[in-house]
């Protein structure tokens, strides 16, 4: 398989955050979070670079973005929508959540709407117990989510323009 060129773009914004954390490989799970914010994602050829600036094995790279479950290599939407399938949200109805985001988006996790707005992906537990179930747009945290509210939800991001 033929190896994908990153931009040059692509490239600084992976040294410069790297230099800021003084290409210490100790400082991988904070430099992998500042990537993804920046770029979205985490392709395996950005993961290379990172490997490469911080004098570590792309194996070490790999096997941290793939342990955690906030880091992915896919690209997201511009507003990922994150249903928490942890025991409280799940005994508190998130699989009916879950399916009717999929139905309202006409969309499979870890999938993303064909307009680039929506993805879908489940989460394993925000912390969020006493409020579920909870579901997280981008970092905006909703509580006690029915399948009736999905509609409304999906509503305040249609525009690009979520509400505080």
């Amino acid at each position: 398989m033929p190896k994908i060129k990153l931009a040059e773009k692509t490239i600084n914004i992976v040294k410069e955050i790297c230099a800021k954390y003084d290409n210490n490989e100790g400082e991988l799970i904070n430099v992998l979070h500042n990537v993804q914010a920046k770029l979205g994602y985490l392709p395996a050829e950005v993961q290379e670079l990172i490997a490469k600036e911080l004098n570590s094995s792309v194996a070490k790279v790999y096997g941290v973005v793939t342990f955690y479950s906030f880091f992915t290599m896919t690209p997201m939407g511009e507003f990922p929508i994150s249903i928490c399938m942890g025991t409280a949200c799940y005994v508190r109805g998130a699989e009916q959540v879950l399916d009717e985001f999929k139905r309202q988006l006409k969309l499979e996790i870890g999938k993303t709407t064909e307009d680039g707005k929506f993805s879908i992906s489940c989460l394993r537990c925000v912390g969020a117990c006493g409020l579920a179930p909870v579901v997280m747009v981008g970092e905006k945290v909703y509580g006690r989510v029915s399948p009736q509210q999905v509609r409304k939800i999906i509503a305040e991001y249609q525009d690009g323009c979520p509400s505080s």
